[in-house]
């Protein structure tokens, strides 16, 4: 059983589409936390230093040290969402990006869960070009698992997770059930229960619902503003800070799905 974790990562990790009435974001990461600690006799400790926006190569630079130094035994990686949403990407150069921070991590004796992003693009503008970068990269860097003191969570293949009703207004983001259900993958690889009062299994078996529609409304709300950033260099996570920058002590009651 793991005491002390500490998640890295862009918006997936911080938890965007999971808003709380008080305007913080919750996310997977926060339930995984939370499951940690209502499965430990210990006390269990919990830090989120994943910032929305970020590309991989950035986001590794600011929060891969920072993360090891405080010498959690978990540490959980996810990124190159938005490399693959760019005009160009290298998925080769993702791929050994992220399997030499799986090395630093699992170097330093720390337990390393890598997981894919849910796969949004059944609801995306141009989701078949994402969804083939996506394919490609995932499919890469599970070829290259198992690895000593590492567990991978392929959350791009859980098909279930496409539903829409997992996902968030923006159709990008996931939403508190599709974060819960993630947090749930992450909790089952780790032999970890999964709270039952989250309700995962329960939402899991409902139909998968209406597909899509995009509308004007929602092509002047997110898609319009997403394509101003890219133009004029801007990130949603500009001026941002981690919202848990160091291990801070888990309330098990704090995280619910609903």
């Amino acid at each position: 059983m793991f005491s002390s974790y500490i998640a890295i990562g862009d918006s997936f990790t911080e938890g965007v589409g999971d808003d709380l009435p008080d305007g913080r974001v919750r996310g997977w990461a926060d339930f995984v936390a939370v499951g940690l600690a209502l499965a430990s006799p210990e006390i269990v400790s919990y830090a989120n230093l994943a910032i929305r926006g970020r590309k991989l190569g950035p986001l590794l630079t600011e929060q891969l040290e920072p993360a090891v130094a405080q010498h959690p035994q978990l540490i959980s990686i996810n990124g190159g969402g938005n490399d693959i949403m760019r005009p160009r990407v290298s998925t080769v150069s993702v791929t050994e990006q992220l399997m030499a921070a799986a090395d630093r991590v699992t170097g330093a004796g720390i337990h390393l869960v890598m997981l894919s992003g849910a796969n949004p693009t059944d609801h995306l503008p141009l989701g078949g070009l994402v969804a083939k970068r996506g394919e490609e990269l995932d499919s890469t860097v599970r070829a290259l698992f198992p690895r000593e003191n590492a567990t991978f969570v392929d959350n791009w293949a859980d098909t279930g997770l496409r539903a829409l009703r997992y996902w968030s207004q923006d159709r990008l983001h996931l939403n508190a059930l599709g974060h819960a259900r993630v947090a749930s993958n992450v909790l089952t690889a780790l032999g970890v229960a999964v709270p039952a009062e989250w309700g995962v299994s329960e939402v899991a078996a409902e139909p998968a619902g209406a597909s899509s529609r995009r509308t004007a409304a929602y092509y002047r709300e997110y898609v319009l503003p997403w394509i101003g950033r890219r133009l004029t260099g801007r990130s949603s996570g500009d001026g941002r800070a981690a919202k848990i920058a160091t291990l801070t002590p888990v309330d098990p009651s704090r995280a619910t799905p609903v």
